[in-house]
């Protein structure tokens, strides 16, 4: 079985735009392709795991996001970088605690995490979530995911810490690649 890296996409690798719809706004966050195309190198699954609520707003479709999702594999490609598996939630939220598990696929739910694994037999005990989001970290913990990591970007630059549900902090995913690593087994280091 295979350790995973499950990353959020908005404000974690790519830029983050408030209901991003138009493909030509998505921005790789700088050094997000380097450390990508690393855990590919380490045979590292590379899985987004992302809410888009603005599907279930109706302010994009699913052909849509697919057009966004390309985008940000072309820039990916320019580092040398993949992405194995992208997994999404459309439905808009109901409650705004980003605690609450409104529906097992909508993070802070386990749901995409847990078909990731089961689709790819993934090793969730070798694997990392990461996140700029409470929301994301609890999916991670939801899921008995190895460890969670918070960048710093996105969203996480005004996280309010400590917070039980975040086991390491990385200023962006360059950093989060080396914990990620380290998580998997494939460093002599250990977190």
């Amino acid at each position: 079985m295979r350790p995973a890296a499950f990353l959020d996409r908005d404000g974690t690798v790519i830029e983050l735009v408030h209901h991003l719809a138009d493909p030509a706004l998505v921005r790789l966050i700088p050094g997000a392709g380097a450390a990508i195309a690393e855990l590919n190198a380490q045979d590292i699954a590379v899985v987004i795991v992302t809410n888009q609520s603005v599907i279930g707003r109706g302010k994009l479709t699913e052909a849509g996001l697919v057009d966004i999702h390309d985008e940000m594999a072309r820039q990916l490609a320019a580092h040398g970088a993949h992405i194995d598996a992208i997994y999404h939630c459309p439905l808009a939220p109901k409650i705004k605690d980003p605690r609450v598990v409104e529906h097992p696929d909508r993070k802070p739910g386990p749901g995409m995490l847990l078909r990731a694994a089961d689709d790819m037999d993934l090793a969730l005990d070798r694997s990392v979530m990461v996140g700029d989001t409470i929301s994301d970290m609890l999916a991670g913990r939801n899921a008995g995911i190895g460890a969670t990591v918070l960048v710093k970007t996105g969203y996480g630059a005004r996280a309010t810490l400590p917070d039980p549900a975040i086991d390491q902090v990385a200023e962006d995913m360059a950093e989060a690649a080396q914990i990620i690593e380290r998580i998997a087994g494939l460093t002599k280091d250990s977190v």
